[in-house]
């Protein structure tokens, strides 16, 4: 199945049906009175967060969501029928934005979550409603309101615990395939990463979930190369695992590369936690692998780890770590909150 992480969207709401003029007719009652019943009300465009999704290539297909329009008042003091709801069913994680690709509307970061994005229109009153002591003979009823019509942007964000980052070729792939029954492309050259894919890691009876996304290059933030376009991805981790080629012989160019490119993207990524990891350590002897992870941690200031995805070396510390982290910050909180995004015009 194609991944799809951004789609737009064409939605409008039903309009309200308008009310009848009617009278009353029947043999041997010469003045029955007004008897138009009022509209239908015009159905909502809803938009809400469910399991067994995890792409909006559904929307790709079909970008037209129309409600259906109430039925209009009829004589006998009936009641049109209302219009149907449509309901947009989305992957958990997904951000409904404004025309404008900017603007937030809501955030569905939880299942079940459900936001109104157009609100059908009400339907008009029949003469029936209009009659009073003084006119009781009213020739005039409301026209149903219109429904809303709107264009927005859905843009998926994955839900995971852990964010993988580095360079292509860093072994986030390996990483993730060593680690978990995910089974990403793994090959000898760079992207081989062409979209993000999702494993769940396991240590001392624990789970969470891990986001491998393509790898970054300088400049990735002005288009070059895949660009930062699946760095949205990694924006609701707990925690971001940079993954450092020690045989790359740029070591240092390689770290703030990536550093750069995610102070560069915004959105709170360089403030996450981060576990710098020297991969590939089964390419070095001892003394070499020592002399590099000194090297990486005076430039990062903090502990800098090793591991060899692999052989697996190393993994399981790699893990634990990453585990302490999503606990702190399960700890923490920081739920997202859901916006209500009902219009009308």
């Amino acid at each position: 199945m194609k991944f799809l992480d951004l789609a737009k969207v064409y939605i409008r709401s039903g309009s309200g049906g308008n009310g009848s003029v009617s009278f009353r007719r029947e043999k041997f009652i010469e003045f029955g009175g007004p008897d138009g019943g009022d509209g239908g009300r015009g159905g909502d465009v809803r938009v809400e967060a469910v399991d067994g999704l995890n792409t909006l290539i559904d929307f790709r297909y079909q970008q037209h969501f129309f409600a259906q329009n109430g039925q209009g008042g009829m004589g006998r003091q009936r009641t049109g029928k209302d219009g149907e709801d449509i309901l947009l069913r989305v992957p958990v994680g997904t951000e409904i934005l404004d025309e404008d690709e900017e603007t937030v509307l809501a955030d569905l970061a939880e299942l079940g979550q459900s936001v109104l994005l157009a609100k059908g229109g009400n339907g008009g009153w029949g003469n029936l409603r209009f009659k009073t002591s003084t006119n009781q003979g009213p020739r005039r009823a409301n026209p149903g309101q219109p429904g809303v019509e709107r264009t927005i942007w859905l843009r998926l964000k994955l839900i995971a615990d852990v964010g993988l980052l580095g360079l292509p070729n860093a072994g986030k792939s390996t990483f993730l395939a060593a680690t978990s029954n995910a089974r990403p492309k793994i090959a000898d050259y760079p992207f081989t990463t062409l979209h993000p894919n999702l494993g769940v890691v396991g240590v001392d009876g624990r789970e969470f979930v891990v986001a491998d996304i393509p790898g970054l290059i300088e400049g990735a933030h002005e288009g070059r190369g895949l660009g930062d376009l699946f760095l949205g991805h990694v924006e609701r981790c707990a925690v971001l695992l940079h993954l450092v080629d020690g045989s790359s012989g740029t070591l240092l160019e390689d770290w703030r590369t990536i550093i750069d490119e995610i102070e560069a993207y915004g959105a709170g990524l360089a403030d996450k936690p981060r576990v710098t990891v020297l991969n590939k350590i089964d390419t070095m002897d001892d003394e070499e692998r020592a002399f590099l992870r000194d090297e990486l941690a005076a430039v990062t200031g903090g502990e800098v780890m090793m591991m060899s995805g692999a052989t697996g070396e190393g993994v399981t510390e790699v893990l634990r770590a990453l585990r302490s982290h999503i606990d702190e910050g399960r700890l923490r909180g920081g739920d997202d909150t859901v916006e209500d995004a009902s219009w009308r015009p």
